[in-house]
This record gives C-alpha cells, structure tokens and sequence, in this order.
C-alpha cells in the first residue's frame, strides 16, 4: 500500500543506512567521544556557522523539550503558535518535563508574526504571569507553509528586541530552505535564532535528531535572571532528559549523512518548488527538494485533473510550499480513496459529510505514486 499519511513512514535512505554501517566498524568511545561526532561537529560549523555546536538526541519532542529547556528558566514560557507540535502534538511534553508555560497566540495558515511578542512582552516582570522567555517558531509549520527569511528576521528582532531567546522546531527545516532555495545557515543562524531542533527522520534519517546552539550570549532574557549559556546547558539536560545516546556515533552518523561530510558543499542547486541538482547538492537538500516536488505535483495532478469541485469535490485549503497538501473533500471519498493509499484525517470539513485531511509526501515518494494517487482520488470521488 503506498503512503501519503507521513514522511515519518519513508524507509531510511540508503545513503543513511551506508552510513550507519560504515560506523559500525569496531569500537569508539560512548557517549559522543568519537570520531563520527567529532566529524559532525566540523561540519555543523561549515552548515551553520562558526558558533554553532550540534548535540545528537533521540527524536523530534526531545530535541524541543531540551532546546527549551536550556533557553528559558523553570518560571519561564515559550510563546508559540496556536497549531505548534509543542503545543498539540507532544502531549505536554515541554510544561510537563520542561515545567515551561506555553503561551499559544493563534496563527494565521500555520504562521505567527511579530505581533506575538508583543501581544506577552507586557508580562516580563510581573510576578503573578509565567515569564516569556523564549520564541518558537516551527519551520516549516504544521499547515505545511513556510516562513520567508524577512519574516524569520522581523520576529526574531522582536523577541530580541523584548529580551527573548529563539527557538526554531525544524523537524522539516530541510524543506523549507529547499523551497526558499537558501541554505539552512540562510534561515536559522543568519535571521538571529539561537538554538534549533534539527530534523532528520522525517528526511531520510533512521532514529534521531539534533539540538543546534547557534548563539551563547549568556545575558540573562529580560525579567528571567537565567545566568546560563545554552552551550554550557545542553549537555546536562540531554543527559537529564534521557535523550544522550550511548552509542552516539550512529545517531551522529545519520547526521553526518544528510549534512555532508566536512570540507563538502554545504548547499547546492535548488529553486523552489523543483528538484535539487543531484550534482553537489548534500542529501538533506535533495531528499527534500524531491519531497516537494511531489507535493507540488499532487496538488497540480489533482487541479489537472479537475477534481476541485466546491461543495463535491476536493479544495484545497492552505497554500503547498513544502511537501505537504492539505484539502478537504467528503468523508466518503476520502474512505474509498484510502483503501488505496493511507493518509490521516486532519481536522472536520466545511460541513458534516466532508473532512480535512492531510496528504504528506516523503524523499521516497515517487511520480508515479502521486499519478496513481490522484487517479484514486478521482475515483472515489
């Protein structure tokens, strides 16, 4: 059965399992001590900058919770959109581990502006409200849009403006700068966030993520007295959070793979909505460039093909900038069309017999599967 439901569901990319092997080639000291790490931590300085430290964890939640975690102090909040993982999708994993207040302002298509920050910067200082500490912003959103580098760059100076650290949950960070034809440095260190979950898994990786601390100014965010770096803090808390590999060479490994290795091109050729070039162009970039080209070509098939009919057919409802769609269509069509490929049902539809759903492509998805797909699509209709 073909899947549209997550690119969680792609297999690990070949390139990443080679990886993975090649690690597996004696002993190496635990606990990030290795020679892989060592290489990864080179190469995340040539992709993110000089100031940048990677630290390999577990997977996606973990990464959020301790990025921020080590950006924020016990009595601090984190203002987030109102659709935010860390808000929905993580079962309270960042107020219930991180014991951090989330502050939910609701988005428009996924997106949140500068507005935000200032919506909470009233509150630094007063003891009877949780201390704004932190911005998170989710790149690409959990509506499958994507942040421009000038919005990136006004809400990161507004939360800098008001004292405030910035996080961005990148779990599909990869294919917003194939969309916005930019490197990563382009839309993390360059636009002023501080600390990044990184994604993998969702990429081509097999098991893990990474915390990326782009900034160690140790000044204190307003009102918080936090005297910590987020270099300093990291460690400890990775630890903390059980999110510390024992064998990290092989989370490091599937890192090192979708990144590059060091001394290699930390970018190549990419324009929106089209493939990277396979020539120079790292894995992450093709892997993700490929998974939005089939989301563009899903949702093109299904306008070719006349299926967006208002009221019977399919609409879709926010703009396709990475390699997601999202539509409704009725409750019944979408029964039928899963019988041939899985996808997840989203949210309800304009009325009792539609529904939203979300139709999610992968770095595995191929064109003929969307062809097929919308053929289906067309058919249970």
């Amino acid at each position: 059965m073909q899947h549209f439901a997550s690119d969680n569901y792609a297999p690990v990319h070949p390139e990443v399992m080679a990886a993975i092997a090649a690690a597996n080639d004696g002993a190496a000291v635990s606990y990030g001590d290795d020679p892989v790490s060592a290489r990864l931590q080179d190469r995340a300085t040539e992709v993110f900058g000089e100031r940048a430290r990677i630290f390999p964890v577990l997977n996606g939640t973990g990464a959020n919770v301790i990025s921020l975690m080590a950006s924020a102090p016990r009595w601090g909040a984190v203002i987030a959109s109102d659709v935010a993982h860390i808000h929905t999708d993580e079962n309270g994993a960042p107020e219930r581990v991180g014991s951090l207040k989330v502050l939910a302002v609701p988005s428009v298509a996924g997106r949140i502006g500068p507005d935000a920050v200032d919506r909470y910067a009233g509150d630094i200082g007063n003891v009877q409200r949780a201390q704004p500490a932190v911005l998170s912003l989710t790149q690409v959103t959990e509506l499958g849009t994507v942040y421009s580098v000038a919005d990136l760059k006004l809400l990161a100076d507004a939360a800098h403006a008001a004292g405030l650290r910035v996080h961005v949950d990148g779990s599909r960070l990869a294919n917003a700068a194939a969309t916005l034809g930019v490197g990563l440095r382009e839309i993390t260190t360059d636009v002023g966030a501080d600390i990044v979950s990184f994604g993998a898994a969702k990429n081509g990786g097999m098991l893990g993520e990474a915390v990326v601390v782009l900034s160690d100014d140790d000044t204190a965010a307003a009102g918080t007295g936090d005297p910590a770096g987020l270099t300093a803090a990291v460690p400890y808390l990775r630890k903390a959070t059980m999110q510390l590999a024992s064998k990290t060479r092989f989370v490091s490994a599937q890192l090192l793979a979708l990144l590059g290795e060091p001394g290699t091109p930390t970018s190549g050729t990419s324009s929106p909505g089209a493939a990277a070039s396979a020539e120079g162009a790292p894995l992450w970039l093709r892997n993700a460039a490929h998974s939005n080209s089939m989301a563009a070509r899903l949702r093109s098939g299904i306008e070719a093909a006349g299926l967006l009919e208002a009221g019977t057919g399919v609409r879709v409802t926010y703009p396709t900038e990475a390699n997601v769609v999202f539509a409704t269509l009725p409750r019944a069509a979408a029964d039928r069309a899963r019988e041939h490929a899985r996808f997840y049902d989203w949210a309800p539809g304009e009325s009792a017999d539609r529904v939203e759903v979300r139709w999610m492509c992968a770095w595995d998805t191929t064109a003929s599967d969307v062809d097929d797909f919308v053929r289906a699509i067309a058919a249970a209709l």
